[in-house]
């Protein structure tokens, strides 16, 4: 829906990082634009503010910054280069929720935003499900027909309207009735399902920093002007063959370790679709040493602890 209202046509250009999942990409090239990927920093895996301005064309009609694990970018630094080139600035905060920058939500920090509320998320509609984020009025009342099929049901239901009719394109971006209900009650439970994740996600940190010390792990940064959500917690490993090892392990263990996404520029499509700006200095090495160790809302103590022990056990 975003792609659709800031106007994406053929051949307009769409930056963003490779380190991130199809669906940011997949909007934009479903319009038709290229994707320029720039390089991620090695400290949070998000985009690398300081290679996006080198990256802009006459063709650039967006940015689209990916706040990782639910940390935020610096939102400051790319707000302000989308303002002086004219720049659309799309958050993909799938990851976000509940997330803030500089005390603002992610987010709320560009023209328009998506959250997910994929079963993977800290909230979850119970399997697909998402939200588009309108920070430009001037997009609000086009998105109320684009959602709705292209119609103007909406104003029909809200009385505005005496029949409804087709006016634009669009699709139907509806959530069903059972989704919606079991979102509700999450929402209602954000508070203390962000404060239980960030229990543990505090309690990896605390119990892991001394493999960070000594050399053998990396563990996230959080930047101190971004409170995070506890979406996800990760290591790295010092390279693919250690990740690995480290995967078996755990797996042995009955334990369900993953690695996450594989850089979108090196597969088939993000060759077909795209193009990778400057030098791939973290991207590739980056993803290739991350580990994401299982976290849920409600995770036990003692389920930490086992996961833990076996990750020193590997390490010692």
């Amino acid at each position: 829906m975003a792609a659709i209202l800031i106007g994406i046509q053929p051949g307009d250009e769409v930056i963003m990082p490779s380190y991130t999942f199809v669906s940011t990409a997949n909007a934009f090239v479903l319009r038709g634009a290229k994707i320029v990927f720039v390089d991620i920093r090695p400290d949070t895996m998000n985009m690398d503010e300081a290679f996006i301005e080198a990256a802009i064309t006459p063709s650039t009609k967006a940015i689209c910054p990916v706040h990782y694990a639910g940390v935020a970018c610096d939102m400051g630094v790319i707000d302000d280069i989308a303002q002086r080139h004219g720049l659309f600035v799309v958050e993909d905060a799938a990851q976000g929720v509940m997330s803030t920058y500089q005390g603002k939500p992610l987010g709320t920090l560009g023209h328009l935003a998506a959250y997910s509320f994929h079963e993977t998320k800290n909230l979850t509609s119970g399997g697909e499900g998402g939200l588009l984020i309108i920070n430009d009025e001037r997009f609000a009342q086009r998105a109320d027909i684009i959602r709705e099929k292209g119609t103007n049901r909406s104003q029909f239901f809200r009385g505005e309207v005496d029949k409804y009719t087709w006016i634009d394109i669009g699709s139907s971006y509806l959530p069903s009735e059972i989704q919606a209900a079991y979102l509700w009650g999450q929402l209602d439970l954000a508070e203390a399902i962000t404060a239980n994740r960030l229990s543990t996600w505090n309690a990896y940190q605390e119990a892991l920093s001394d493999l960070e010390v000594s050399g053998k792990i990396k563990l996230p940064t959080v930047s101190d002007n971004c409170q995070h959500n506890g979406h996800m917690f990760y290591l790295k490993c010092q390279d693919y063959a250690e990740r690995s090892a480290l995967l078996s392990h755990l797996k042995q263990n009955g334990i369900l370790a993953v690695f996450h996404y594989i850089p979108l520029h090196s597969a088939p499509a993000g060759i077909r679709y795209g193009r990778f700006h400057g030098e791939d200095c973290f991207t590739t090495k980056e993803s290739e040493r991350l580990v994401r160790l299982p976290l849920w809302y409600g995770m036990e103590k003692s389920v930490q602890e086992n996961i833990i022990n076996c990750i020193r056990m590997f390490y010692t």
